[in-house]
């Protein structure tokens, strides 16, 4: 992410999807990203890469939770009111690829997939597990 010039004032440049495209939002309700903007936006402070759009399982649920991050318990000290499956969420890029070596990978949307995503997955794999493609 690089700032822009622009007459001696400086902004954020827009936000890149996986396919190099303005990065569109993955989900509003229930609120996702890092910085609880909707899009799986990312920063030097998103240590863990929050810029995978997924569309959330059961399966992929269960699997989180057995690598000690539950997302579907309600966690009301933080906001957050726990996750069910058909609610997209911006997860973590090595966690999406780590539940794609264990075949728990859920779907995702790329369109709403921040570049950053690269760094962990390969595009061949993501597009493999797409929603948005036609």
């Amino acid at each position: 992410m690089s700032l822009e010039g622009d007459g001696g004032e400086f902004r954020r440049a827009a936000s890149r999807n996986v396919f190099g495209a303005p990065l569109e939002i993955c989900s509003i309700k229930p609120l996702t990203g890092y910085f609880r903007n909707g899009c799986c936006d990312t920063g030097p402070e998103d240590q863990g890469s929050h810029t995978v759009c997924v569309v959330v399982t059961e399966e992929f649920l269960r699997f989180s939770k057995s690598r000690g991050n539950d997302l579907s318990t309600p966690a009301p000290a933080f906001g957050f009111a726990g996750l069910k499956p058909g609610d997209r969420w911006c997860l973590c890029a090595p966690r999406w690829q780590e539940a794609l070596e264990a075949d728990a990978a859920p779907r995702a949307v790329l369109r709403a997939s921040h570049e950053g995503a690269l760094q962990y997955c390969k595009l061949a794999d993501l597009k493999r597990h797409a929603i948005d493609l036609a």
